[in-house]
Order: C-alpha cells, then structure tokens, then sequence
C-alpha cells in the first residue's frame, strides 16, 4: 500500500497564484523582455546618460502631492513595520476614518513612478553629482490601478532624465531617443508633443485659468473617453457651458503643426504663458527637424499626461500600427526638486514603458529570433570519452563568447533534440566515437535542419 503524501502544518491544496495586475515571465519572455531593456540602455549610453537605482520604498513625504488627486489614489502603501496598530486608538478603527488612519499606520509606499525618487535623489545627493546631470533608470514600479490589458499593477519603467539645464536641445534629443530606439525595434510610433504652458493659455482663453489642473486631467483622457465624456467631466469640475463651447475649436484644431502654431498664436496671444509654450514648442521642432528625426512628430492640442508636476514640453509615443494607447512619453519640471528643498533646478525626462512595449512587439510579431534564447549552441551527451570532449569543446565556445550549453545525461538522442527545440536552441553539436577518432563533429541547424560534418575547429565559422 502506497504511503500516504505527507502535508505540512498549515499547508494549503488551493492552488498557488499571485496579486491581480502582477505576472510571472517565462525564459522565452525574459529573453524579450532582455532585448528591450538592452535596446533602450544602449541607446541611452549613446547620448551620455548614466546609471542609477533608487530603493522600491519611499518615504509618503515623498510621493504624496507629486501626482495629482488621482495619482495620489494609486499609490501603494506599505503598513509601518511590527505592530502598525500599536499607536492607534480604537476608536479610531472605523470606515469613515480611513485616511486619517493611513497616515498612522503607513509611512512608506511604493514608488509610483522613477521621476519623484530621482527628483529626491538629485536633492540628496547634490554634492556628489555635476550638473546637468543625465541619468537613465530601469527599473520596476507599482500603481493600483485596475488591471486591463497593457495596464498592469507591478511595470517595468524605463526612464531618462536630465536635470540642470534649460536649454531645449534636451526636449529634442529626448525625442531623438525615443525614434532611434523604436526604430532599432522595428516599432513605426508616433510622436506627440505639447506644452503645458500652452494648456495654461488656453485656460486662460476660456477663463478658467484657476482651473487648468482640472482642464487637463479631463482632456487628457480623450482617446479613452471620447468628447461627451470629456465634456461631461468638465462640467462636473465646475467649467460653465460657455467655457466648455469655447475649448471645442482648440481641442478639434487640425492642420500641421506650423498652421495648428498659427492659429495658437492667434488665439494665446493675450494669455500670459501661452506665446511661452508656443515659442518653445516652434524651438523643438526645429532642432528635432536639424536631428533627422524619421518619426512624425504631432503637435497634439489634447495631450496633458495629467501630472501636476509638468511645466514645460509634453511627450508622449504611441504605436503606429496597434491600439494600446501611450507607450513612451515625458516632459519639462521645472519646479519639482524645489519641492525637496533645491529650487531653481529644471529638468526633463522621458519613460519608456517596457511592458506596453512587449505586448506590442509581440502582438506584431516584430522580435528577433536571436531574442528567443539565450543558449545557441547545445552539444548532445553521448557519455564516455565524448562526454568529456564535448565539455572541453564548450568550454572553447564560452571562452569567445558563445553561450554553450552540455546536455547533462547521456539519453536517447530523441530527447536531447527535443529539448535544444523547446528551448529554441539554433545549432546542436554532436560527437560521437567516430567523429572524435577524425577530430570532427557534426553541426546541425535546427531552423532548417542540415547537418554538415566538419573539423571541430571550424564550428565557430558556420554558428551565425
């Protein structure tokens, strides 16, 4: 009689999962997702920027305020260590009490996105950097927002930032960045551009200057929403029917970008920071048309990204051929390290969002093959004397940098094929008896299947 499986105390038969909005990721999904990331900081290396890491945690000082009344509700918060309940009354456990209560028991939270840390970082640690200072981060971040698809709650950012420097050639080469990386992706994006400063004009226009947090959260959900809804919302954020009547021409302009500029400068020409954003804007797209940028650029009247932290250029990157919204996008601050007590510093960035980016290469099948595996070549087990060949022949392989695997048992030929196709390994090496008697060994493509016998030491000639 079979013995019985032992259980662990407390073990559960429940199958294991994880959080919503979280994911595990497979080999074949790590090599991917290793092909953006080395993409991206490659690039990023190119225009000079350096790397850094910040901790998972931060202070809610820190990330409280940063993002606005609906960034704010996203945020993760982490419960203090050890008794968070020890300093609360119990009086004060109700519903009604909730906000109140998560200061008590909640300083830390996870950070929502990689600008606010670094922003904290650059104050911290003023004295050890020069300005301007470029750094790239990559790193993941945690927003609870509701899961959909290509919005998850744990993501991988990929961010840019250079802080120290007015001057717009930054905007442009950030522009630069995000078409040399999609294009080394085989991505066709397009590029949207606006100012936050135009956005202040145009609700200036419509007089509601006081109201341009509200303006933007609103507009900046267009593509999700459409008009109605957005019309909806403002008025619900307390814009009179007049107003709302009043932005419908500037939110519907259409033309290119230097007859959409025309009809700015007529309309903001009165507005106190409108002719600001316009002039800007104008700067950028002549130095992005001086850098050769392939990508269309579109100035994008809508586009507001909805962080309060934004003062100057808006950046945002969609898909060309695949509906999924924002994919890459940033902007000018000039005000945010002023908020950790270093003012007068301006900075701009740009993220790229790693995870949005793989569902879309993915949905278009746009990877490359040398992206499925890590291992390219897999030497068959045939035991004995050709056993310990083959681990001196791999051994040669890694020493040029090919990354070699041995199959560790000597089995039947049938599985060991078998595994060098399930992990799509590209060549297989095969030393028998006879081959190590000639000092030969047969190669096999498994893409097309040929084999070809040859010397062992020309291998590395026919591995492409």
């Amino acid at each position: 009689m079979a013995p019985k499986p032992f259980n662990f105390p407390g073990m559960s038969t429940q199958k294991p999962s994880i959080p919503k909005g979280t994911r595990d990721f497979s080999p074949q999904e790590m090599n991917r997702r290793n092909c953006i990331f080395k993409t991206i900081r490659l690039v990023f290396e190119q225009f000079g920027y350096q790397p850094i890491e910040t901790p998972a945690m931060e202070n809610l000082s820190t990330l409280l305020g940063k993002y606005g009344e609906e960034g704010d509700k996203l945020l993760f918060k982490v419960l203090n260590s050890g008794d968070f309940l020890s300093g609360v009354e119990e009086s004060e456990l109700t519903k009604d009490n909730a906000a109140a209560l998560s200061s008590k028991v909640s300083e830390k939270g996870l950070r929502y996105d990689l600008t606010v840390p670094f922003a904290r970082y650059v104050v911290q640690h003023r004295n050890d950097i020069t300005f301007p200072f470029k750094r790239y981060q990559i790193q993941p971040v945690w927003r609870a927002d509701r899961p959909q698809k290509g919005r998850y709650r744990e993501f991988y950012q990929c961010d840019a930032d250079v802080i120290g420097s007015d001057s717009l050639i930054n905007e442009a080469e950030l522009l630069l960045i995000a078409d040399k990386v999609f294009g080394k992706l085989g991505l066709k994006v397009i590029i949207k551009l606006n100012n936050r400063k135009i956005l202040s004009g145009i609700a200036e226009l419509i007089g509601h200057a006081d109201k341009i947090t509200d303006i933007t959260v609103a507009i900046d959900k267009l593509d999700k929403i459409g008009l109605k809804k957005v019309n909806e919302e403002l008025a619900e954020r307390g814009l009179d029917a007049d107003a709302i009547a009043r932005l419908q021409p500037v939110i519907n302009l259409q033309g290119s970008n230097a007859e959409k500029l025309s009809k700015l400068s007529d309309l903001l020409r009165n507005t106190a920071d409108g002719p600001q954003g316009i002039a800007e804007i104008t700067e950028i797209l002549v130095l992005a048309g001086i850098m050769n940028i392939s990508s269309p650029v579109e100035l994008d009247l809508t586009l507001a990204r909805g962080l309060n932290y934004y003062t100057g250029a808006i950046i945002e990157v969609k898909a060309a051929d695949v509906t999924l919204g924002s994919i890459c996008g940033g902007g000018r601050y000039d005000n945010l390290t002023g908020i950790f007590g270093l003012p007068d510093v301006s900075g701009v960035g740009i993220s790229f969002g790693a995870d949005r980016i793989y569902d879309v290469l993915n949905e278009l099948n746009l990877f490359p093959t040398a992206a499925r595996s890590t291992t390219r070549v897999l030497f068959v087990n045939f035991g004995g004397k050709e056993e310990k060949l083959s681990i001196e022949m791999a051994s040669k392989l890694r020493a040029i940098g090919i990354n070699t695997e041995v199959y560790p048992d000597n089995i039947k030929l049938k599985k060991q094929f078998s595994y060098a196709d399930s992990n799509q390994i590209p060549w297989v090496v095969m030393i028998g008896e006879q081959e190590r008697m000639d000092s030969s060994c047969i190669l096999k493509n498994m893409t097309t299947g040929q084999q070809d016998t040859m010397p062992m030491g020309e291998i590395i000639n026919h591995i492409v």
